[in-house]
């Protein structure tokens, strides 16, 4: 299961587990759509593409909440 990071890397905003704003790579790097966006839609962590993060909504977030550590990493771009 997913982890849903609560934060963008980057720049550390807030993307709650149901947020369409957040962008992952394979490894569950999580970023905004801006910081992606400045990236080139790349992972500076693995190199890897930074898609849209699948969300998870209602009861289901409910049940199985997002992650509630946040990593916050940010890189000169």
């Amino acid at each position: 299961m997913l982890a849903l990071r609560p934060g963008c890397e980057q720049c550390d905003r807030d993307l709650p587990g149901d947020s369409a704003e957040a962008l992952i790579c394979s490894f569950e790097c999580t970023f905004c759509r801006d910081c992606a966006a400045a990236m080139q839609h790349q992972c500076p962590n693995c190199g890897g593409e930074l898609l849209p993060r699948p969300r998870r909504s209602g009861a289901r977030l409910a049940a199985n909440p997002a992650s509630s550590v946040r990593v916050f990493q940010p890189r000169r771009l």
